[in-house]
């Protein structure tokens, strides 16, 4: 066993596979409930976007999580999990008619409502089924976040939310409306975000809208600032677990609540990233003519990340203890972007070892595809070995 891992048992894997280390995952979600639990009227969402493995998202009900879903098939997955439908939130700039009707049928917390548009249908679908649905407005408070462009969520230049100047009469129109309660507003900058000032600014940002509703005698019940922090990609060893402290600190300093109301969050790459791996084997090293490459059976298929957003992940030969060389450590699929890392440092690696590219937790195996007609990787938690 070299590290965390137990190769030995992971030998008589098929590879690639996700390995989630539930030590480490009940360790982060204990410190996130330590952490949370200090400040009162703090209640924590896991985003089911993250990963939807059903062992991990069972863990993760038993440690009284909410969940935060973006679709119908992730409401379907944290019910089957176990999750209550009081503590699933829901949304996304492109609910269906489905998948409203189903928020609608499990009564679940709230609807995270992106446009005028989809409050109309909401109201309309709500009363078809006589229910009455509690809704949130997300606003986008035009707040920048220190993290890749591809992941910011809070500029006015993006898709997500409604604009500030529109807070006031949608809310208005909500409340004129039969069948849709108003609860609460929803916020949501970026992720792998670590700098604290980023939080900062939101934080400032909604005391002021809040301010601006006040003055207008409408009150808010529930303020949902979404997740977004980031975790140590370099050092998943040295640093497992994110700054939770620090991170609920600040809201906790800066965010002036009103008597009575509550603080969402919705974290997801935080909660898993860091306890999942994803294990390749080394089909072969190829000399080039300036550099030499591990080639693994691991792809982009498996984990795109790297391909995507160019996404760095510490990569670890976990069957060699020889000395290091360099390497770019590259998959098998027709595509030039089909690589994990250039210039990796690796212990000398050969034909059959495992490599193990870390803090892949989340958006690895719920972002996979079967291009290439490749199969599915499979997660395993360490129950399983």
């Amino acid at each position: 066993m070299k590290g965390k891992f137990p190769v030995d048992r992971f030998q008589e894997i098929e590879t690639p596979f996700y390995y989630y280390d539930t030590a480490l995952l009940r360790e982060t979600l204990q410190s996130i409930n330590h952490e949370a639990g200090k400040h009162e009227g703090f209640c924590v969402h896991y985003a089911i976007k993250a990963n939807a493995n059903p062992k991990v998202l069972n863990i993760i009900c038993q440690a009284g999580l909410g969940a935060d879903c973006v679709s119908g098939g992730e409401i379907q997955a944290c019910i089957e999990a176990g999750f209550p439908s009081r503590k699933i939130v829901y949304a996304g700039v492109g609910k269906s008619d489905w998948e409203i009707r189903l928020g609608l049928k499990r009564e679940i917390f709230c609807f995270n409502v992106e446009s005028i548009a989809e409050l109309e249908v909401i109201n309309q679908l709500a009363g078809e089924m006589g229910k009455t649905a509690r809704i949130a407005f997300r606003i986008n408070p035009d707040v920048g976040a220190h993290t890749h462009a591809k992941i910011t969520t809070g500029l006015a230049e993006n898709k997500f939310g409604i604009a500030m100047r529109d807070m006031e009469s949608v809310i208005e129109q909500a409340q004129a409306m039969q069948h849709v309660k108003f609860v609460g507003l929803h916020f949501h900058i970026g992720s792998q975000i670590l700098n604290m000032g980023d939080f900062a600014a939101l934080c400032n940002r909604i005391n002021d809208l809040q301010k601006q509703l006040e003055r207008k005698k409408i009150v808010v019940e529930n303020i949902n600032v979404g997740g977004g922090l980031g975790v140590d990609y370099e050092h998943p060893n040295r640093v497992p677990l994110p700054d939770f402290k620090a991170y609920f600190d600040t809201y906790a300093r800066l965010l002036r609540l009103r008597p009575g109301q509550t603080l969402h969050f919705e974290l997801g790459r935080a909660v898993v990233a860091q306890c999942g791996s994803l294990i390749t084997r080394t089909l072969y090293v190829k000399q080039g003519t300036a550099k030499q490459f591990a080639i693994v059976d691991a792809g982009m298929t498996d984990l795109i990340r790297p391909a995507l957003y160019q996404a760095y992940h510490k990569i670890e030969n976990i069957s060699s203890d020889d000395a290091i060389q360099t390497y770019d450590v590259v998959g098998p699929i027709c595509e030039s972007s089909d690589v994990f890392g250039k210039s990796v440092d690796l212990n000398a690696t050969r034909r059959g070892d495992l490599i193990a590219i870390r803090s892949a937790g989340a958006y690895g195996e719920i972002m996979a595809s079967r291009y290439n007609c490749r199969k599915m990787p499979l997660g395993y938690i360490t129950e399983d070995l």
